[in-house]
């Protein structure tokens, strides 16, 4: 690709399309409802749908698509031609404004948590012209929001709206009284970076367990895993950077702001990095990804692996949703400065986000919470599972002289020395980086660390984004009241400071000692999906959500249905795969060896020593009991598992009981796998599988 910026939107009905095919009049209706939210009317949707139907058709496209993200976790879209029949016999390819507008897919047909039953199937879906309609397989994709008949959200884009229009509404009422009065909307803004492995096509489809749960269920430690760090930043190869670069073009044709690649630390991981967009587009984009890595990989001969944790042992992939809050005019209201203690608008802000965060620390760590992430999260390799925020040393300083009311006195900026006369100096940052925080501050935004790399970024914003509404518009009630404005702005940083400082540590997240600091502190540490699920129907956190209007109490409820069936399905099919592996490749496997290696006992002369071919049969022997007793166990407990009707319990059953007979399981299956003959071990091995794109 030679030309980047007349490829790159190519595929995007995008503002420069929209200005070049809609009459005036209605490209200044359709921008007045992107960037304000306006209401938009029938007549300008009939123009629009015009206009997009042209450019598409164009295009080469034949159908269109409302495009939607229900609460699977992935996008769903169902395709209509634009052909329309005429009396001749002939037809003529239309689309209205209609259509464009509102679809109507089975509601019943998606998870719900209760909010459909299968006698009520109408659902709506509904434009978001915020987001960019895009051309995919030669099909018109139209990015849509979904919600049921009545009304309820049915999806994770609905509630994702709802969240930015309330910390928009909210941030404005504080930039009024900074004086403020030309920003019209307040955005929040999304880069979140995309973790992954690729490995051979042709290995993966030998794994079962990798083709029904996306992670490796067996698998003994590889003589070389990541431990000499020889991967990360290294070179890359080939077929990986003929995917990267086909994935990079794709991606830009759409839009994509695709800036970084890179081998990541595990052998076989890799990672993409976007520019930031506003959150829904970020969302959008993001899924959009995730899609095309796969079936880029695909053409490649790879498979793309998503999962959290593919691989025991060896790193797991994550997804870092780095956010910011800028005004519709381009400022960043997380920009310190560089005078932050003098900044009073950055700090109302930034100690808005600390609040936010202490608050609702189990909210954030409910958003990513997944079976997947279960894996990583305090495994040395992603933060752990108690929330905290990182403001890094100088912040920290400026923050601690605010409580303690003492005048700051600043930091000195230095300049970077390395020692060799040929290197440039360059200013020091005034903080390190702090990659065992999950929630640090990294110089004008938030790096959420804690998401899982297959979570759709929409469930950890809809959070951030209504918790730090909440205080905002705590901050302007009490402040819209002030007589002393200045004198009470820096009062409430004091105080919000004061009361909130428990939630920063700067320190090193994956230290054990830290654990028993966060309780000392009163910070959650919860391990488990199940765990944190409990604590989503809190009073505290049904009240965030209803009384901004982010999700009414029976949308929560669903969720929350959602999230404990999706859990339980997750380990069940995991556990399914687990015994039918078992006894359809690996026991036929051992019981093979073993009666190889019993049989050549037959052919060994009188008097040669026979102890280590004894040693290994016993193991053997030893391997295959274990193996039966761990069947029936696993067996029991699914079963048991599967009988539970309470939801909460069931989660816990899965947990407490299946996933403990699952690992007790796959012990003894690594350890046979670490001594069976490798041309009787029926998968291929850690080893063969991440060396195995060459």
């Amino acid at each position: 690709m030679k030309d980047v910026p007349s490829v790159f939107g190519s595929l995007v009905f995008g503002d420069a399309v929209m200005k070049a095919r809609l009459p005036k009049d209605i490209y200044k209706a359709l921008q007045k409802t992107i960037k304000e939210g306006t209401h938009l009317e029938l007549d300008v949707a009939n123009v629009v749908a015009s206009a997009m139907r042209d450019w598409a058709v164009d295009l080469g496209a034949t159908h269109f698509t409302h495009w939607f993200q229900p609460m699977t976790g992935i996008t769903a879209e169902k395709h209509d031609s634009f052909i329309s029949p005429q009396g001749d016999g002939t037809v003529i390819m239309e689309f209205s404004g209609k259509e464009l507008v509102r679809g109507e897919p089975d509601a019943s047909s998606f998870p719900s948590g209760g909010l459909r039953a299968p006698c009520e199937a109408r659902g709506y879906t509904a434009w978001d012209p915020s987001s960019y309609a895009f051309i995919k397989d030669g099909t018109l994709c139209i990015p849509t929001a979904f919600c049921s008949y009545t009304g309820e959200a049915l999806d994770k884009k609905t509630p994702l709206l709802r969240s930015m229009d309330v910390i928009s509404k909210q941030a404005l009422r504080i930039l009024r009284l900074f004086g403020n009065t030309t920003a019209k909307r307040v955005l929040t803004t999304v880069g979140p970076e995309q973790e992954y492995f690729l490995i051979d096509k042709a290995v993966f489809l030998k794994r079962p367990d990798l083709i029904y749960s996306g992670r490796t269920l067996f698998g003994a430690r590889p003589p070389k895993g990541q431990e000499l760090e020889d991967h990360y930043f290294g070179a890359l190869k080939p077929r990986v950077y003929a995917l990267m670069k086909e994935l990079d073009e794709e991606l830009w044709k759409l839009g994509i702001l695709a800036k970084t690649k890179h081998n990541e630390v595990a052998p076989a991981q890799h990672e993409l990095a976007p520019i930031f967009s506003t959150t829904n587009i970020a969302a959008d984009h993001n899924q959009l990804t995730m899609e095309l890595m796969k079936k880029i990989a695909d053409k490649h001969g790879l498979a793309c692996l998503l999962h959290e944790k593919p691989f025991a042992g060896i790193n797991g992939s994550g997804k870092h949703n780095n956010w910011s809050i800028s005004t519709d005019g381009g400022q960043n209201l997380l920009d310190p400065g560089d005078t932050p203690f003098d900044n009073a608008q950055f700090l109302l802000f930034l100690v808005a986000v600390i609040k936010a965060v202490n608050k609702y620390q189990d909210l954030l760590r409910i958003s990513v919470a997944s079976a997947g992430n279960d894996h990583r999260l305090g495994a040395n390799e992603a933060p752990p599972a108690i929330v905290s925020i990182f403001v890094g040393e100088e912040l920290n300083d400026v923050l601690t002289a605010i409580a303690e009311g003492k005048k700051y006195a600043g930091h000195e900026k230095v300049q970077m020395e390395i020692g060799a006369t040929v290197l440039p100096h360059f200013p020091k940052d005034t903080t390190d980086r702090n990659r065992t925080s999950p929630f640090a501050f990294t110089g004008n935004k938030f790096e959420f660390r804690m998401l899982g790399s297959t979570v759709s970024i929409a469930e950890p914003n809809i959070v951030l984004n209504t918790a730090v509404a909440e205080i905002l518009s705590g901050f302007a009630d009490s402040l819209e009241k002030s007589k002393d404005f200045i004198g009470d702005v820096a009062k409430l940083i004091k105080t919000t400071i004061t009361e909130n400082s428990r939630i920063i540590f700067n320190g090193n997240g994956y230290d054990d000692s830290w654990v028993a600091e966060a309780e000392k502190r009163g910070l959650s540490n919860l391990k488990t999906t199940p765990a944190a699920l409990k604590a989503l129907l809190s009073k505290q956190n049904t009240e965030l959500f209803t009384s901004l209007g982010v999700y009414s109490e029976k949308e929560i409820e669903s969720r929350h249905e959602i999230y404990l069936e999706n859990y339980c399905k997750t380990i069940n099919i995991e556990a399914l795969a687990m015994l039918d592996i078992v006894n359809q490749k690996i026991i036929p496997a051992v019981v093979e060896y073993k009666t190889d290696l019993a049989n050549y006992f037959h052919k060994i002369p009188d008097g040669l020593d026979q102890s280590l071919e004894y040693d290994i049969l016993k193991k053997l022997s030893d391997g295959t009991a274990a193996i039966g007793k761990s069947l029936k166990a696993l067996e029991n407990a699914v079963a048991a598992a599967n009988g539970i009707s309470d939801s909460v319990k069931a989660a816990d059953a899965f947990r407490e009981k299946v996933f403990a007979a699952m690992s007790e399981l796959r012990i003894v299956v690594d350890e046979l796998e670490l001594i069976v003959g490798s041309k009787y071990w029926p998968l291929p091995t850690y080893g063969e599988i991440l060396y195995s794109v060459i």
